[in-house]
């Protein structure tokens, strides 16, 4: 029995119905097949119009897209939500469901992951932002720590579920800043995903955020400075199958497709980089 998603978790499904594409399904002879794919929310416009792409060359499949923060998504697909296919925007919440991952980084020793199907599918970029009508805008993470540690400014980043947050804390870090410390005084604002932390940015409600490049781009925010690799961990998006999948098979031709020439043209044209083979 599919298990019911709650009405909260179903607000950030998109679900690709293939109106009109029934008659396509009935003349090639093929059975429809209906993928549930959870991907991180910076993923949201790039994979919509993949989607988009896949099913009409591929009318007999049918998408559904579950867009959260990937520590959301694990914890989803832990409890029992139906996925398919899982793309997380970092490693931690991959390995948590990962059994070869070893039992530092999957403590609770959780099985999901189908075995030889997990990839390094792309790369993003995290990058401090502001809005562009801020004439005062802080200007790169060395202000920014400096403005923070005088109490000067509100800073804007993902909660710990969040990837972009686990990495702007490590950013946080590299300039011996206290991320408890900050919050405590009220100078962080927390976003549940990175969509939140980027509205938070546009709308003027913080000062600056800490993001990704592709969803500053899509928003028509302002990077004031990119995160070196001295800052914080490389961000990595990785892909794998589901093992309890009910349809394995279609989910491994989807993930082969999303590493071919078509995908990878969309996800560059929104700023991601196709991940380095190991």
């Amino acid at each position: 029995m599919k298990k019911r998603f709650p009405a909260a978790v179903l607000a950030g499904i998109l679900v690709f119905g293939a109106v009109g594409c029934g008659r396509e399904v009935e003349k090639s002879g093929q059975e429809e097949v209906e993928l549930t794919v959870f991907a991180a929310a910076s993923l949201t416009e790039t994979l919509n119009e993949i989607g988009e792409i896949y099913m009409e060359e591929n009318p007999h499949i049918r998408l559904q897209f579950n867009f959260d923060s990937s520590g959301t998504l694990k914890t989803q697909i832990q409890e029992g939500a139906d996925c398919d296919l899982f793309l997380s925007a970092a490693q931690k919440q991959m390995d948590q469901l990962d059994a070869r991952s070893g039992k530092e980084k999957n403590p609770e020793g959780l099985d999901f992951v189908l075995e030889d199907t997990r990839i390094d599918l792309l790369e993003n970029q995290v990058v401090l932002c502001t809005d562009p009508a801020d004439e005062g805008a802080v200007e790169s993470f060395e202000e920014m720590a400096k403005a923070l540690r005088e109490g000067r400014i509100l800073l804007g980043m993902g909660n710990a579920d969040v990837p972009v947050g686990q990495y702007t804390g490590e950013i946080l870090k590299f300039y011996g800043l206290s991320e408890e410390a900050l919050a405590a005084e009220g100078l962080i604002s927390y976003g549940t995903n990175v969509k939140e932390v980027t509205a938070q940015i546009a709308e003027g409600s913080v000062d600056c955020g800490v993001i990704y490049s592709t969803d500053a781009s899509a928003a028509g925010l302002s990077i004031t400075e990119r995160a070196s690799g001295e800052m914080c961990s490389q961000a990595l998006y990785p892909a794998a199958v589901m093992k309890n999948s009910g349809q394995i098979e279609e989910a491994r031709e989807f993930l082969a497709w999303l590493q071919g020439e078509e995908a990878m043209e969309v996800f560059q044209s929104a700023g991601f980089k196709k991940a380095a083979c190991k």
